[in-house]
């Protein structure tokens, strides 16, 4: 799954990513960025790609701009098209990528957790497949949120995560498939993102809390 990761937006990722008109600021950063927040998202419009800021917790068009009693932060790459929170935005081709430099996840050692900064070799961006939806509240207020997808955990994070999950990751040259390719072509970007391109490392258990916020979560420590 991802609970937690790290955003920026910069000229060099918007460059990267060829996002054209944006909602952010070029120096937009989160080092611990949790549910609920609002983040930086890419989702194409009008030919182009544009940046938005969307809602980390995907809220369904038919729940009248309210948050579900259910987490929706992450969706199953499995169900995606059957779920009925998320199917509809599938169905639509409401896709987006969220532009990261990598995401905590926490392993079990002797009664406690300790949390992992997992990224690509070399810390390279890369974005986080996700689907976004519009509610509307009853005074008339559109909500847009969105939802990052999970998929299998590669063999690196597979010993991290208890569960076995990891969010569906592309590079900022792959993103376009997910982005604006067919369903068939989109569903086949959802796939563990390959072992050998990533990396990880032990952080300080500062991140375990969401006050936290700032480069030195991103210590390695020993």
């Amino acid at each position: 799954m991802c609970g937690r990761f790290v955003s920026k937006t910069e000229a060099a990722i918007e460059r990267a990513f060829n996002v054209i008109p944006r909602q952010w600021t070029h120096d937009w950063v989160k080092y611990n960025v949790t549910p609920t927040q609002m983040v930086p998202a890419i989702r194409p419009a009008d030919g182009e790609r544009e940046g938005v800021m969307l809602r980390w917790g995907l809220v369904p068009a038919w729940a009248d701009g309210q948050p579900t009693k259910y987490s929706t932060i992450n969706a199953r790459a499995e169900s995606i098209d059957t779920a009925a929170t998320y199917r509809g935005p599938w169905k639509r081709g409401q896709r987006h990528v969220i532009p990261a430099i990598g995401y905590y996840e926490w392993q079990a050692v002797a009664g406690r957790k300790q949390p992992y900064f997992i990224c690509r070799v070399g810390g390279e961006p890369f974005g986080f497949c996700g689907l976004w939806e519009a509610s509307t509240a009853p005074d008339g207020a559109v909500v847009e949120s969105c939802t990052i997808i999970t998929v299998p955990a590669n063999p690196m994070v597979a010993q991290i995560h208890a569960k076995a999950r990891m969010p569906a990751i592309v590079t900022p040259e792959d993103c376009g498939i997910w982005l604006k390719g067919s369903p068939e072509e989109a569903r086949a970007a959802l796939v563990p993102f390959p072992a050998e391109r990533m990396d990880a490392y032990l952080v300080s258990t500062r991140v375990n809390s969401p006050r936290n916020d700032g480069p030195d979560l991103l210590e390695r420590v020993a």
